[in-house]
């Protein structure tokens, strides 16, 4: 009788055993690598960390909490913070040879003035073998006065540069736009202070870097006219060490948004004869023109604005109210503009005398019968320009026609929108006075003129950040009902939500 074995049997499992091979310093069997050695004898012979500083020192500042950043920057950070950490790796010598695999702190007590931090690198040795190591670094912080401290104890001026933004007209509307470019890219966060002026705004900064870096960012936001001096306050012969004060004067064009201008022939011809009366239309990186009766544009950079520069015929402070009595579009257009015959009267003169005045004009798109709209009254107007004489055969129209505007309402206490404004102190030369509570050094009036040209003029409000003002629900609803149709208005999608942090740093 066969007995059946087939399903008696059991897998066999085969082992596959890695060679070895022995250290070639010590003899020990080790799987096999590049360099034949165990990594004992690895470490014994190199240190991937030997040309690396055990010990460093740091500079704390005890008035102010900061840590010395070379050259000449100071950084607050908090005791074990990422913002240590990465202040105490930056400052360690010949780590980029090697590739940083952790860092972390080591406690130490409080009281001792040492800050440890280890850290684990690696580096390829030999041939292709990747070692990785292990390591202390321990820092020793003395103490010492930062720059602003120290100015603050001597009583000394703590600003090493100051730029100066002038502008040299009778209102400053540019001055509230960009004062709110400024807001917009922050580019005032290095600045130390701010004081106003009766034309201009002065800018103070800690270093000549941060100062320029301000100017770079006022030759792309407006046409400016740099000139730059300096001042020596002290040296010492024995280090041969020097402190200067550098000043920065940036000088903008008198030129601004809805003034009359008459171009110089030169600029006229550059422009591809433009004009010459046209009007500014913007104010950025360069002029904007426009041309009111033939509705030709162009653009004028600075350079070739201070290399032939020209006065404002008529500002913006000399426009008169007329009412619009007809208007008929002539089907020219060009843009956002377009060209129409419009009769209009001055508003002051209705019901008293008859003048009329048939006008043509590039925002007749813009006006119907019945609308209020500012003008340039060149009939009754008294102007001296030397640029005018050049053009004796030139015939000014009676009325020049810039913008509509609006029965005047009280539109503040219905506005839904706010701006931030710049944190400014009050030079000891300045006569104006400032509120302490929202330090405003301008008049209301023309600021309250600046917030109805961004209602009105949707291009020049997206440069601005508008935002969200809080409103109770009575004043909410006073404001619907008491809402102008015709009145233009901010909508709701285009403010910010105001945020306000109770423990934020509110110094400028």
């Amino acid at each position: 009788m066969e007995t059946d074995h087939s399903n008696n049997l059991e897998p066999v499992v085969v082992t596959h055993t890695l060679p070895t091979i022995l250290c070639c310093t010590c003899g020990v069997p080790i799987s096999p690598n590049p360099s034949n050695m165990c990594v004992s004898c690895i470490r014994s012979r190199v240190d991937i960390t030997e040309t690396i500083p055990k010990q460093i020192t740091l500079y704390f500042c005890k008035f102010c909490s900061k840590y010395h950043v070379p050259p000449s920057n100071w950084v607050y950070c908090e005791p074990e913070s990422k913002e240590l950490l990465s202040l105490c790796v930056a400052r360690i010598r010949g780590l980029n040879k090697l590739h940083l695999v952790d860092a972390n702190f080591v406690w130490t007590e409080p009281h001792s003035r040492r800050i440890k931090v280890k850290l684990t690198v690696q580096k390829e040795v030999f041939n292709h073998t990747i070692l990785q190591q292990s390591f202390i670094v321990e820092y020793s912080v003395d103490y010492q006065q930062c720059y602003e401290c120290r100015a603050k104890s001597a009583k000394m001026d703590p600003w090493e540069a100051v730029v100066q933004v002038r502008q040299r007209v009778v209102h400053k509307k540019t001055f509230y736009f960009l004062e709110q470019l400024i807001l917009k890219h922050n580019a005032h966060g290095n600045a130390l202070s701010l004081k106003t002026l009766r034309d201009g705004l002065d800018f103070y900064f800690p270093n000549k870097s941060a100062a320029l870096k301000f100017v770079d960012f006022l030759h792309h936001v407006v046409p400016v006219r740099m000139k730059n001096s300096d001042h020596l306050v002290s040296h010492d012969p024995h280090n041969t060490t020097y402190k200067y004060k550098y000043s920065f004067s940036a000088e903008l064009p008198p030129v601004c948004r809805d003034d009359l201008v008459c171009l110089p022939k030169k600029v006229s011809t550059h422009l591809g004869g433009l004009g010459p009366l046209v009007l500014v239309s913007k104010v950025s990186q360069n002029l904007c023109f426009i041309d009111p009766l033939t509705l030709q544009t162009g653009e004028l950079s600075g350079y070739q604005y201070w290399k032939n520069p020209f006065l404002s015929l008529l500002t913006s402070r000399r426009l008169v109210e007329f009412t619009v009595l007809d208007c008929e579009l002539t089907g020219e257009s060009q843009k956002r503009y377009c060209m129409g015959d419009v009769t209009v009267s001055r508003s002051s003169d209705l019901g008293i005398t008859d003048r009329q005045f048939y006008v043509r004009s590039h925002i007749a798109k813009f006006l119907k019968s019945g609308d209020l709209v500012l003008g340039y009254d060149l009939e009754n107007a008294n102007y001296n320009d030397s640029v005018l004489d050049e053009y004796r055969s030139l015939q000014l129209p009676d009325v020049i026609l810039v913008r509509k505007t609006y029965p005047a309402k009280n539109q503040a206490k219905r506005r839904r929108f706010k701006l931030k404004r710049l944190t400014k102190k009050a030079s000891q030369n300045n006569e104006m006075r400032i509120d302490s509570e929202c330090n405003e050094y301008d008049s209301p009036e023309e600021f309250e003129e600046f917030l109805q040209d961004l209602e009105q003029d949707p291009e020049l409000r997206s440069n601005v950040q508008l935002y969200k003002k809080s409103m109770n629900v009575s004043t909410l609803e006073a404001s619907a009902e008491e809402e102008d149709e015709d009145y233009p208005q901010v909508g709701v999608e285009e403010l910010l939500e105001d945020l306000h942090l109770e423990d934020s740093d509110t110094s400028s």
